[in-house]
């Protein structure tokens, strides 16, 4: 893809799944990548994994004072700031009317809370300097319901919104787009499955398949090339179909 060789590439929660499948695909594209993630031994781990990351360090999205830490040390290490990867999140199945306030303000502090930490971080450093492009990561579970994660749910509509938002504010100097996957076969997802649980999933799902991490990676270097250069306020769904039909599909 064009534009991506040499791009300065901060990516959060990029010590594994989604995030190491996106840094593996922009070192492959030429970029230069750092990895911020609140998990110590992914980090370590991260190095081994995926050769040619420039730095990981550790951060907890939802703590300001971290974030600018660990970005100040991050740019000075990459020696500017092109590209950042809005990737950090979690998510905890319960029904709704077992949420407690604890776990909800978690979600809502690592998934949105989080979100704009890091992109009004990397905003004011952008502005400041030559633009860049930042990619939220939303997902299908913001654009549609879905039971026993409502409080992951909102926050998912929210980072779709504050993507929208920054993206008029922003702009021109700065693009601003989301990716909302639908469901995607991480290490850790397929271990949460049985092999019936599995199949039942994807049935639902019209390709008949999960994403792969790596698919997901395709469409974050998409987006964040040259070749994407008009792209910019918009949510990419990549979800094999899943949401195409409504409720008349699921």
């Amino acid at each position: 893809m064009r534009g991506l060789k040499d791009k300065r590439v901060i990516i959060t929660g990029g010590a594994s799944g989604i995030g190491a499948a996106t840094a593996a695909r922009l070192l492959e594209e030429g970029s230069r990548v750092v990895i911020v993630d609140r998990d110590e031994m992914a980090c370590g781990r991260i190095h081994r994994e995926v050769p040619g990351i420039v730095g990981a360090f550790l951060a907890d999205v939802a703590d300001l004072p971290q974030v600018q830490h660990a970005f100040g040390n991050a740019i000075l290490v990459l020696g500017g700031l092109d590209v950042v990867i809005n990737n950090a999140g979690i998510s905890i199945r319960h029904k709704f009317l077992d949420i407690t306030a604890e776990e909800w303000g978690r979600v809502l502090a690592v998934n949105l809370t989080g979100v704009f930490n890091v992109a009004q971080t990397a905003a004011r450093y952008m502005s400041e300097h030559a633009g860049g492009v930042i990619l939220n990561m939303a997902s299908t579970n913001g654009i549609v319901g879905h039971p026993f994660y409502a409080d992951y749910n909102a926050t998912k509509a929210g980072v779709i919104e504050l993507t929208r938002s920054m993206a008029l504010e922003l702009a021109p100097k700065i693009r601003v787009n989301a990716v909302a996957p639908g469901y995607v076969l991480t290490p850790m997802q397929r271990a949460e499955y049985s092999d019936v649980m599995l199949e039942a999933v994807n049935r639902k799902i019209p390709l008949g398949r999960h994403a792969k991490p790596e698919e997901i990676a395709a469409l974050f270097a998409f987006l964040a090339s040259d070749d994407a250069a008009y792209l910019n306020g918009q949510v990419y769904v990549i979800d094999g179909g899943e949401t195409a039909g409504g409720l008349a599909s699921r």
